[in-house]
Formats: C-alpha cells, sequence, structure tokens
C-alpha cells in the first residue's frame, strides 16, 4: 500500500482505528481525524524597489516557489524543513508503506511507519506568538480563492490540535496542509505557497471569486509588504528570519578580492551592518540541503569571511572551509543535541 493511501487510511474511519491513531512524539497527542486540505496563493502588488525580484518569476505560480511566512506583513520565517524552529516537535502519525515481500512467506507486502506531521498552533509559538493573539491565518494554496482562513480561537479550539502540516518527502520538498473536517472556513488546497498571520493589522477578506481584497482594492502579492520574498540566503537569529542574504545588494567597496579575483565579506560585519547583535550570538548551523550539517562556535564564526559569486546561485560560501550554505540558523544559546532534527528511517520509506 503507498505512502498516500495510507494517510487516506489516517483520514477517514473506515479504514480503521489503528490507522488513525497517531504516536507523539514526546507527549500522547490526539489523532488527526481530519479530511486533508490546502491553501492557496497571493498574486503581485506593484514592485518593492527594495525586494530584488528576477524578472523571471515577477509572474505566475513561481512568485509563490519560496513558502514563505508572513506577520503583519513582515516576513519572519520560510516553511522548509531544513529551517525550522529547533523547539518545533512533530507530531507521529501512523502510516502504512510499502515492504519488501519475501519470497515463500505471507508477508504483507506493508509495515506500519510513523510520518511527520507539524501542528499550526505549535509551530506558531516555536516562532514566538501567542495564538491567542492572532486574529486571523491565512494559509495559502496554489489558488488565492482556495486559501485556508482560522482565526486564534480555532488554532487553540478543539480541532486547532489536528490543523497541521507536513512535507512533500517528509524531510524536504513542499509544505503540504492537513485540515480537520469543518475547520475555519472549510476549504482544502493541496500544497502551502504563503503563510500570512494577522495579529495587529486587518486582514483581508476573501472574494470567492477575485481573491483577497483589502480596502476594497484586489491583493496581487503580500497584504502590506509588496512582492513576495524569494531566493536568497535565509539568516536566522534564534529561529526567526533576521536577514535575506542576496549578491546584488553586497556593498562591492567593503570587500577583500583574493589572489583569483574573487570578493570575501567578513560576515559579522555585514550582519552588523543589517542590524544583528553579533555580541549576543553563541554558535551557528549551516543549512545545506535541508539539512543542518556544520555547527561553527562563535569564537571561529566571528574570523570568517564568505564569497557569494554569480556561478553560486542561491549559496553563499563561508570560511577557509568552504561550508556551502543554503540558510545559516544563528542562536544567541547553545542548542541541546535533543533539540537538533534527526532523520529516522521512515522518512526515507516509500
Amino acid at each position: 500500500m503507498t505512502r498516500s493511501a495510507g494517510l487516506v487510511c489516517l483520514v477517514f474511519a473506515a479504514c480503521g482505528s489503528a490507522a488513525s491513531a497517531p504516536a507523539p512524539d514526546k507527549a500522547p497527542a490526539p489523532a488527526p481525524t481530519v479530511a486533508a486540505r490546502v491553501a492557496p496563493a497571493p498574486q503581485d502588488p506593484p514592485p518593492n524597489p527594495n525586494n530584488y525580484v528576477p524578472a523571471e518569476f515577477k509572474s505566475g505560480k513561481a512568485r509563490w516557489k519560496d513558502t514563505g511566512v508572513y506577520v503583519d506583513g513582515k516576513p519572519v520565517s520560510f516553511l522548509n524543513w531544513g529551517e525550522l524552529p529547533v523547539t518545533l516537535q512533530p507530531t507521529w502519525v501512523k502510516d502504512k508503506v510499502s515492504a519488501e515481500k519475501r519470497p515463500g512467506t505471507n508477508d504483507p507486502g506493508w509495515r506500519w511507519a510513523q510520518q511527520r506531521f507539524y501542528r499550526f498552533d505549535d509551530y506558531v509559538r516555536a516562532i514566538g506568538i501567542d495564538p491567542r493573539t492572532i486574529k486571523q491565518i491565512h494559509v495559502l494554496g496554489p489558488k488565492t480563492t482556495d486559501s485556508i482562513i482560522a482565526t486564534g480561537r480555532d488554532l487553540v479550539g478543539p480541532k486547532g490540535k489536528s490543523f497541521m502540516f507536513h512535507f512533500g518527502a517528509n524531510v524536504a520538498g513542499k509544505a503540504i496542509p492537513q485540515v480537520p473536517e469543518g475547520f475555519g472556513n472549510g476549504r482544502t488546497p493541496d500544497k502551502i505557497s504563503a503563510v500570512m498571520i494577522y495579529i495587529k493589522k486587518t486582514p483581508p477578506r476573501l472574494d470567492p471569486d477575485e481573491g483577497f481584497i483589502l480596502d476594497g482594492r484586489p491583493i496581487d502579492g503580500v497584504p502590506y509588504y509588496g512582492e513576495p520574498l524569494r531566493g536568497g540566503v535565509r539568516i536566522y537569529l534564534d529561529d526567526k528570519l533576521a536577514v535575506l542574504l542576496k549578491r546584488q545588494d553586497l556593498d562591492q567597496k567593503l570587500a577583500t578580492i583574493d589572489k583569483n579575483g574573487d570578493p570575501h565579506w567578513s560576515f559579522y560585519d555585514y550582519l552588523s551592518s543589517r542590524g544583528v547583535d553579533t555580541s549576543k550570538i553563541v554558535e551557528a548551523y549551516v543549512i545545506r540541503d535541508e539539512r543542518r550539517q556544520e555547527k561553527i562556535p562563535a569564537a571561529d564564526l566571528a574570523k570568517m569571511t564568505f564569497s557569494a559569486t554569480a556561478q553560486a546561485k542561491g549559496v553563499i560560501v563561508l570560511g577557509d572551509q568552504k561550508y556551502a550554505a543554503n540558510a545559516i540558523a544563528l542562536h544567541t544559546r547553545a542548542v541541546p543535541p535533543d533539540q537538533l532534527p534527526k532523520i529516522t528511517p521512515d522518512d526515507d520509506a516509500d
């Protein structure tokens, strides 16, 4: 039986109660008993001159390739597995996956595995938001008119624990929503294109034909912000987006040139120029290919330079060790080993 079939078994009681019971990660958690649902995507407003967007991504679905999370119009994170907050723990759900059937046996050809899901209420807490303060959360999908809309009250209500997301390849790929029956506005898109959280700002309303409307006008992008963020190297400080580093924004006059003619910048000087207090950094992790790779103590990080050549698209190369980074997680405390994400054999199950 395939993984997708196993998920259907989770959702519908007709497949049996064993398939719908989640196996909690650290503390028992109620099994999701809801039908999968997804959210739609926004569209683009007038270009913000401070946000570079390559021409090929200025229209169409590609503008939403990077799943940004915005709070009152401010980008705070991206919904990638390798960039999830370290404090966010998964909710484990039983799932049937295919298994080798040995010749001459009665092996069923499948086995039980554990699939990782993440609760939206846990996620917003992990990025420092009390879900009770949220006016509305909009989870956008491929079509704006198919967006999920819920309130903070919904998140902490009886069905909120079953409002979750997972990733298409378990520990990689696009985020996919899981929505309980009758939750929020009842929409169920098949992917997540962006997440908009409104705490102080007035949320746009969703027109079933036109998409999001704010102040009487259709919204063609991120409300209160503009063009959706994409590309660049994301730098997080304690699990919140601090800097989006893009090569075209670097000041060439501040670079040193190596013997090959390539420019290098001081990493700490760059962070300071972007308002990051480097004195509080304790350690950093290089994120590459959706994994936390190298751990760098602050004393070493303070001495490092980085390069960002045109050939290394979406990557900076850090230090003499030449660590390639798609993202960097800075921490003002040492991260306990039990909080670091761990890959399990089930993450690679088919």
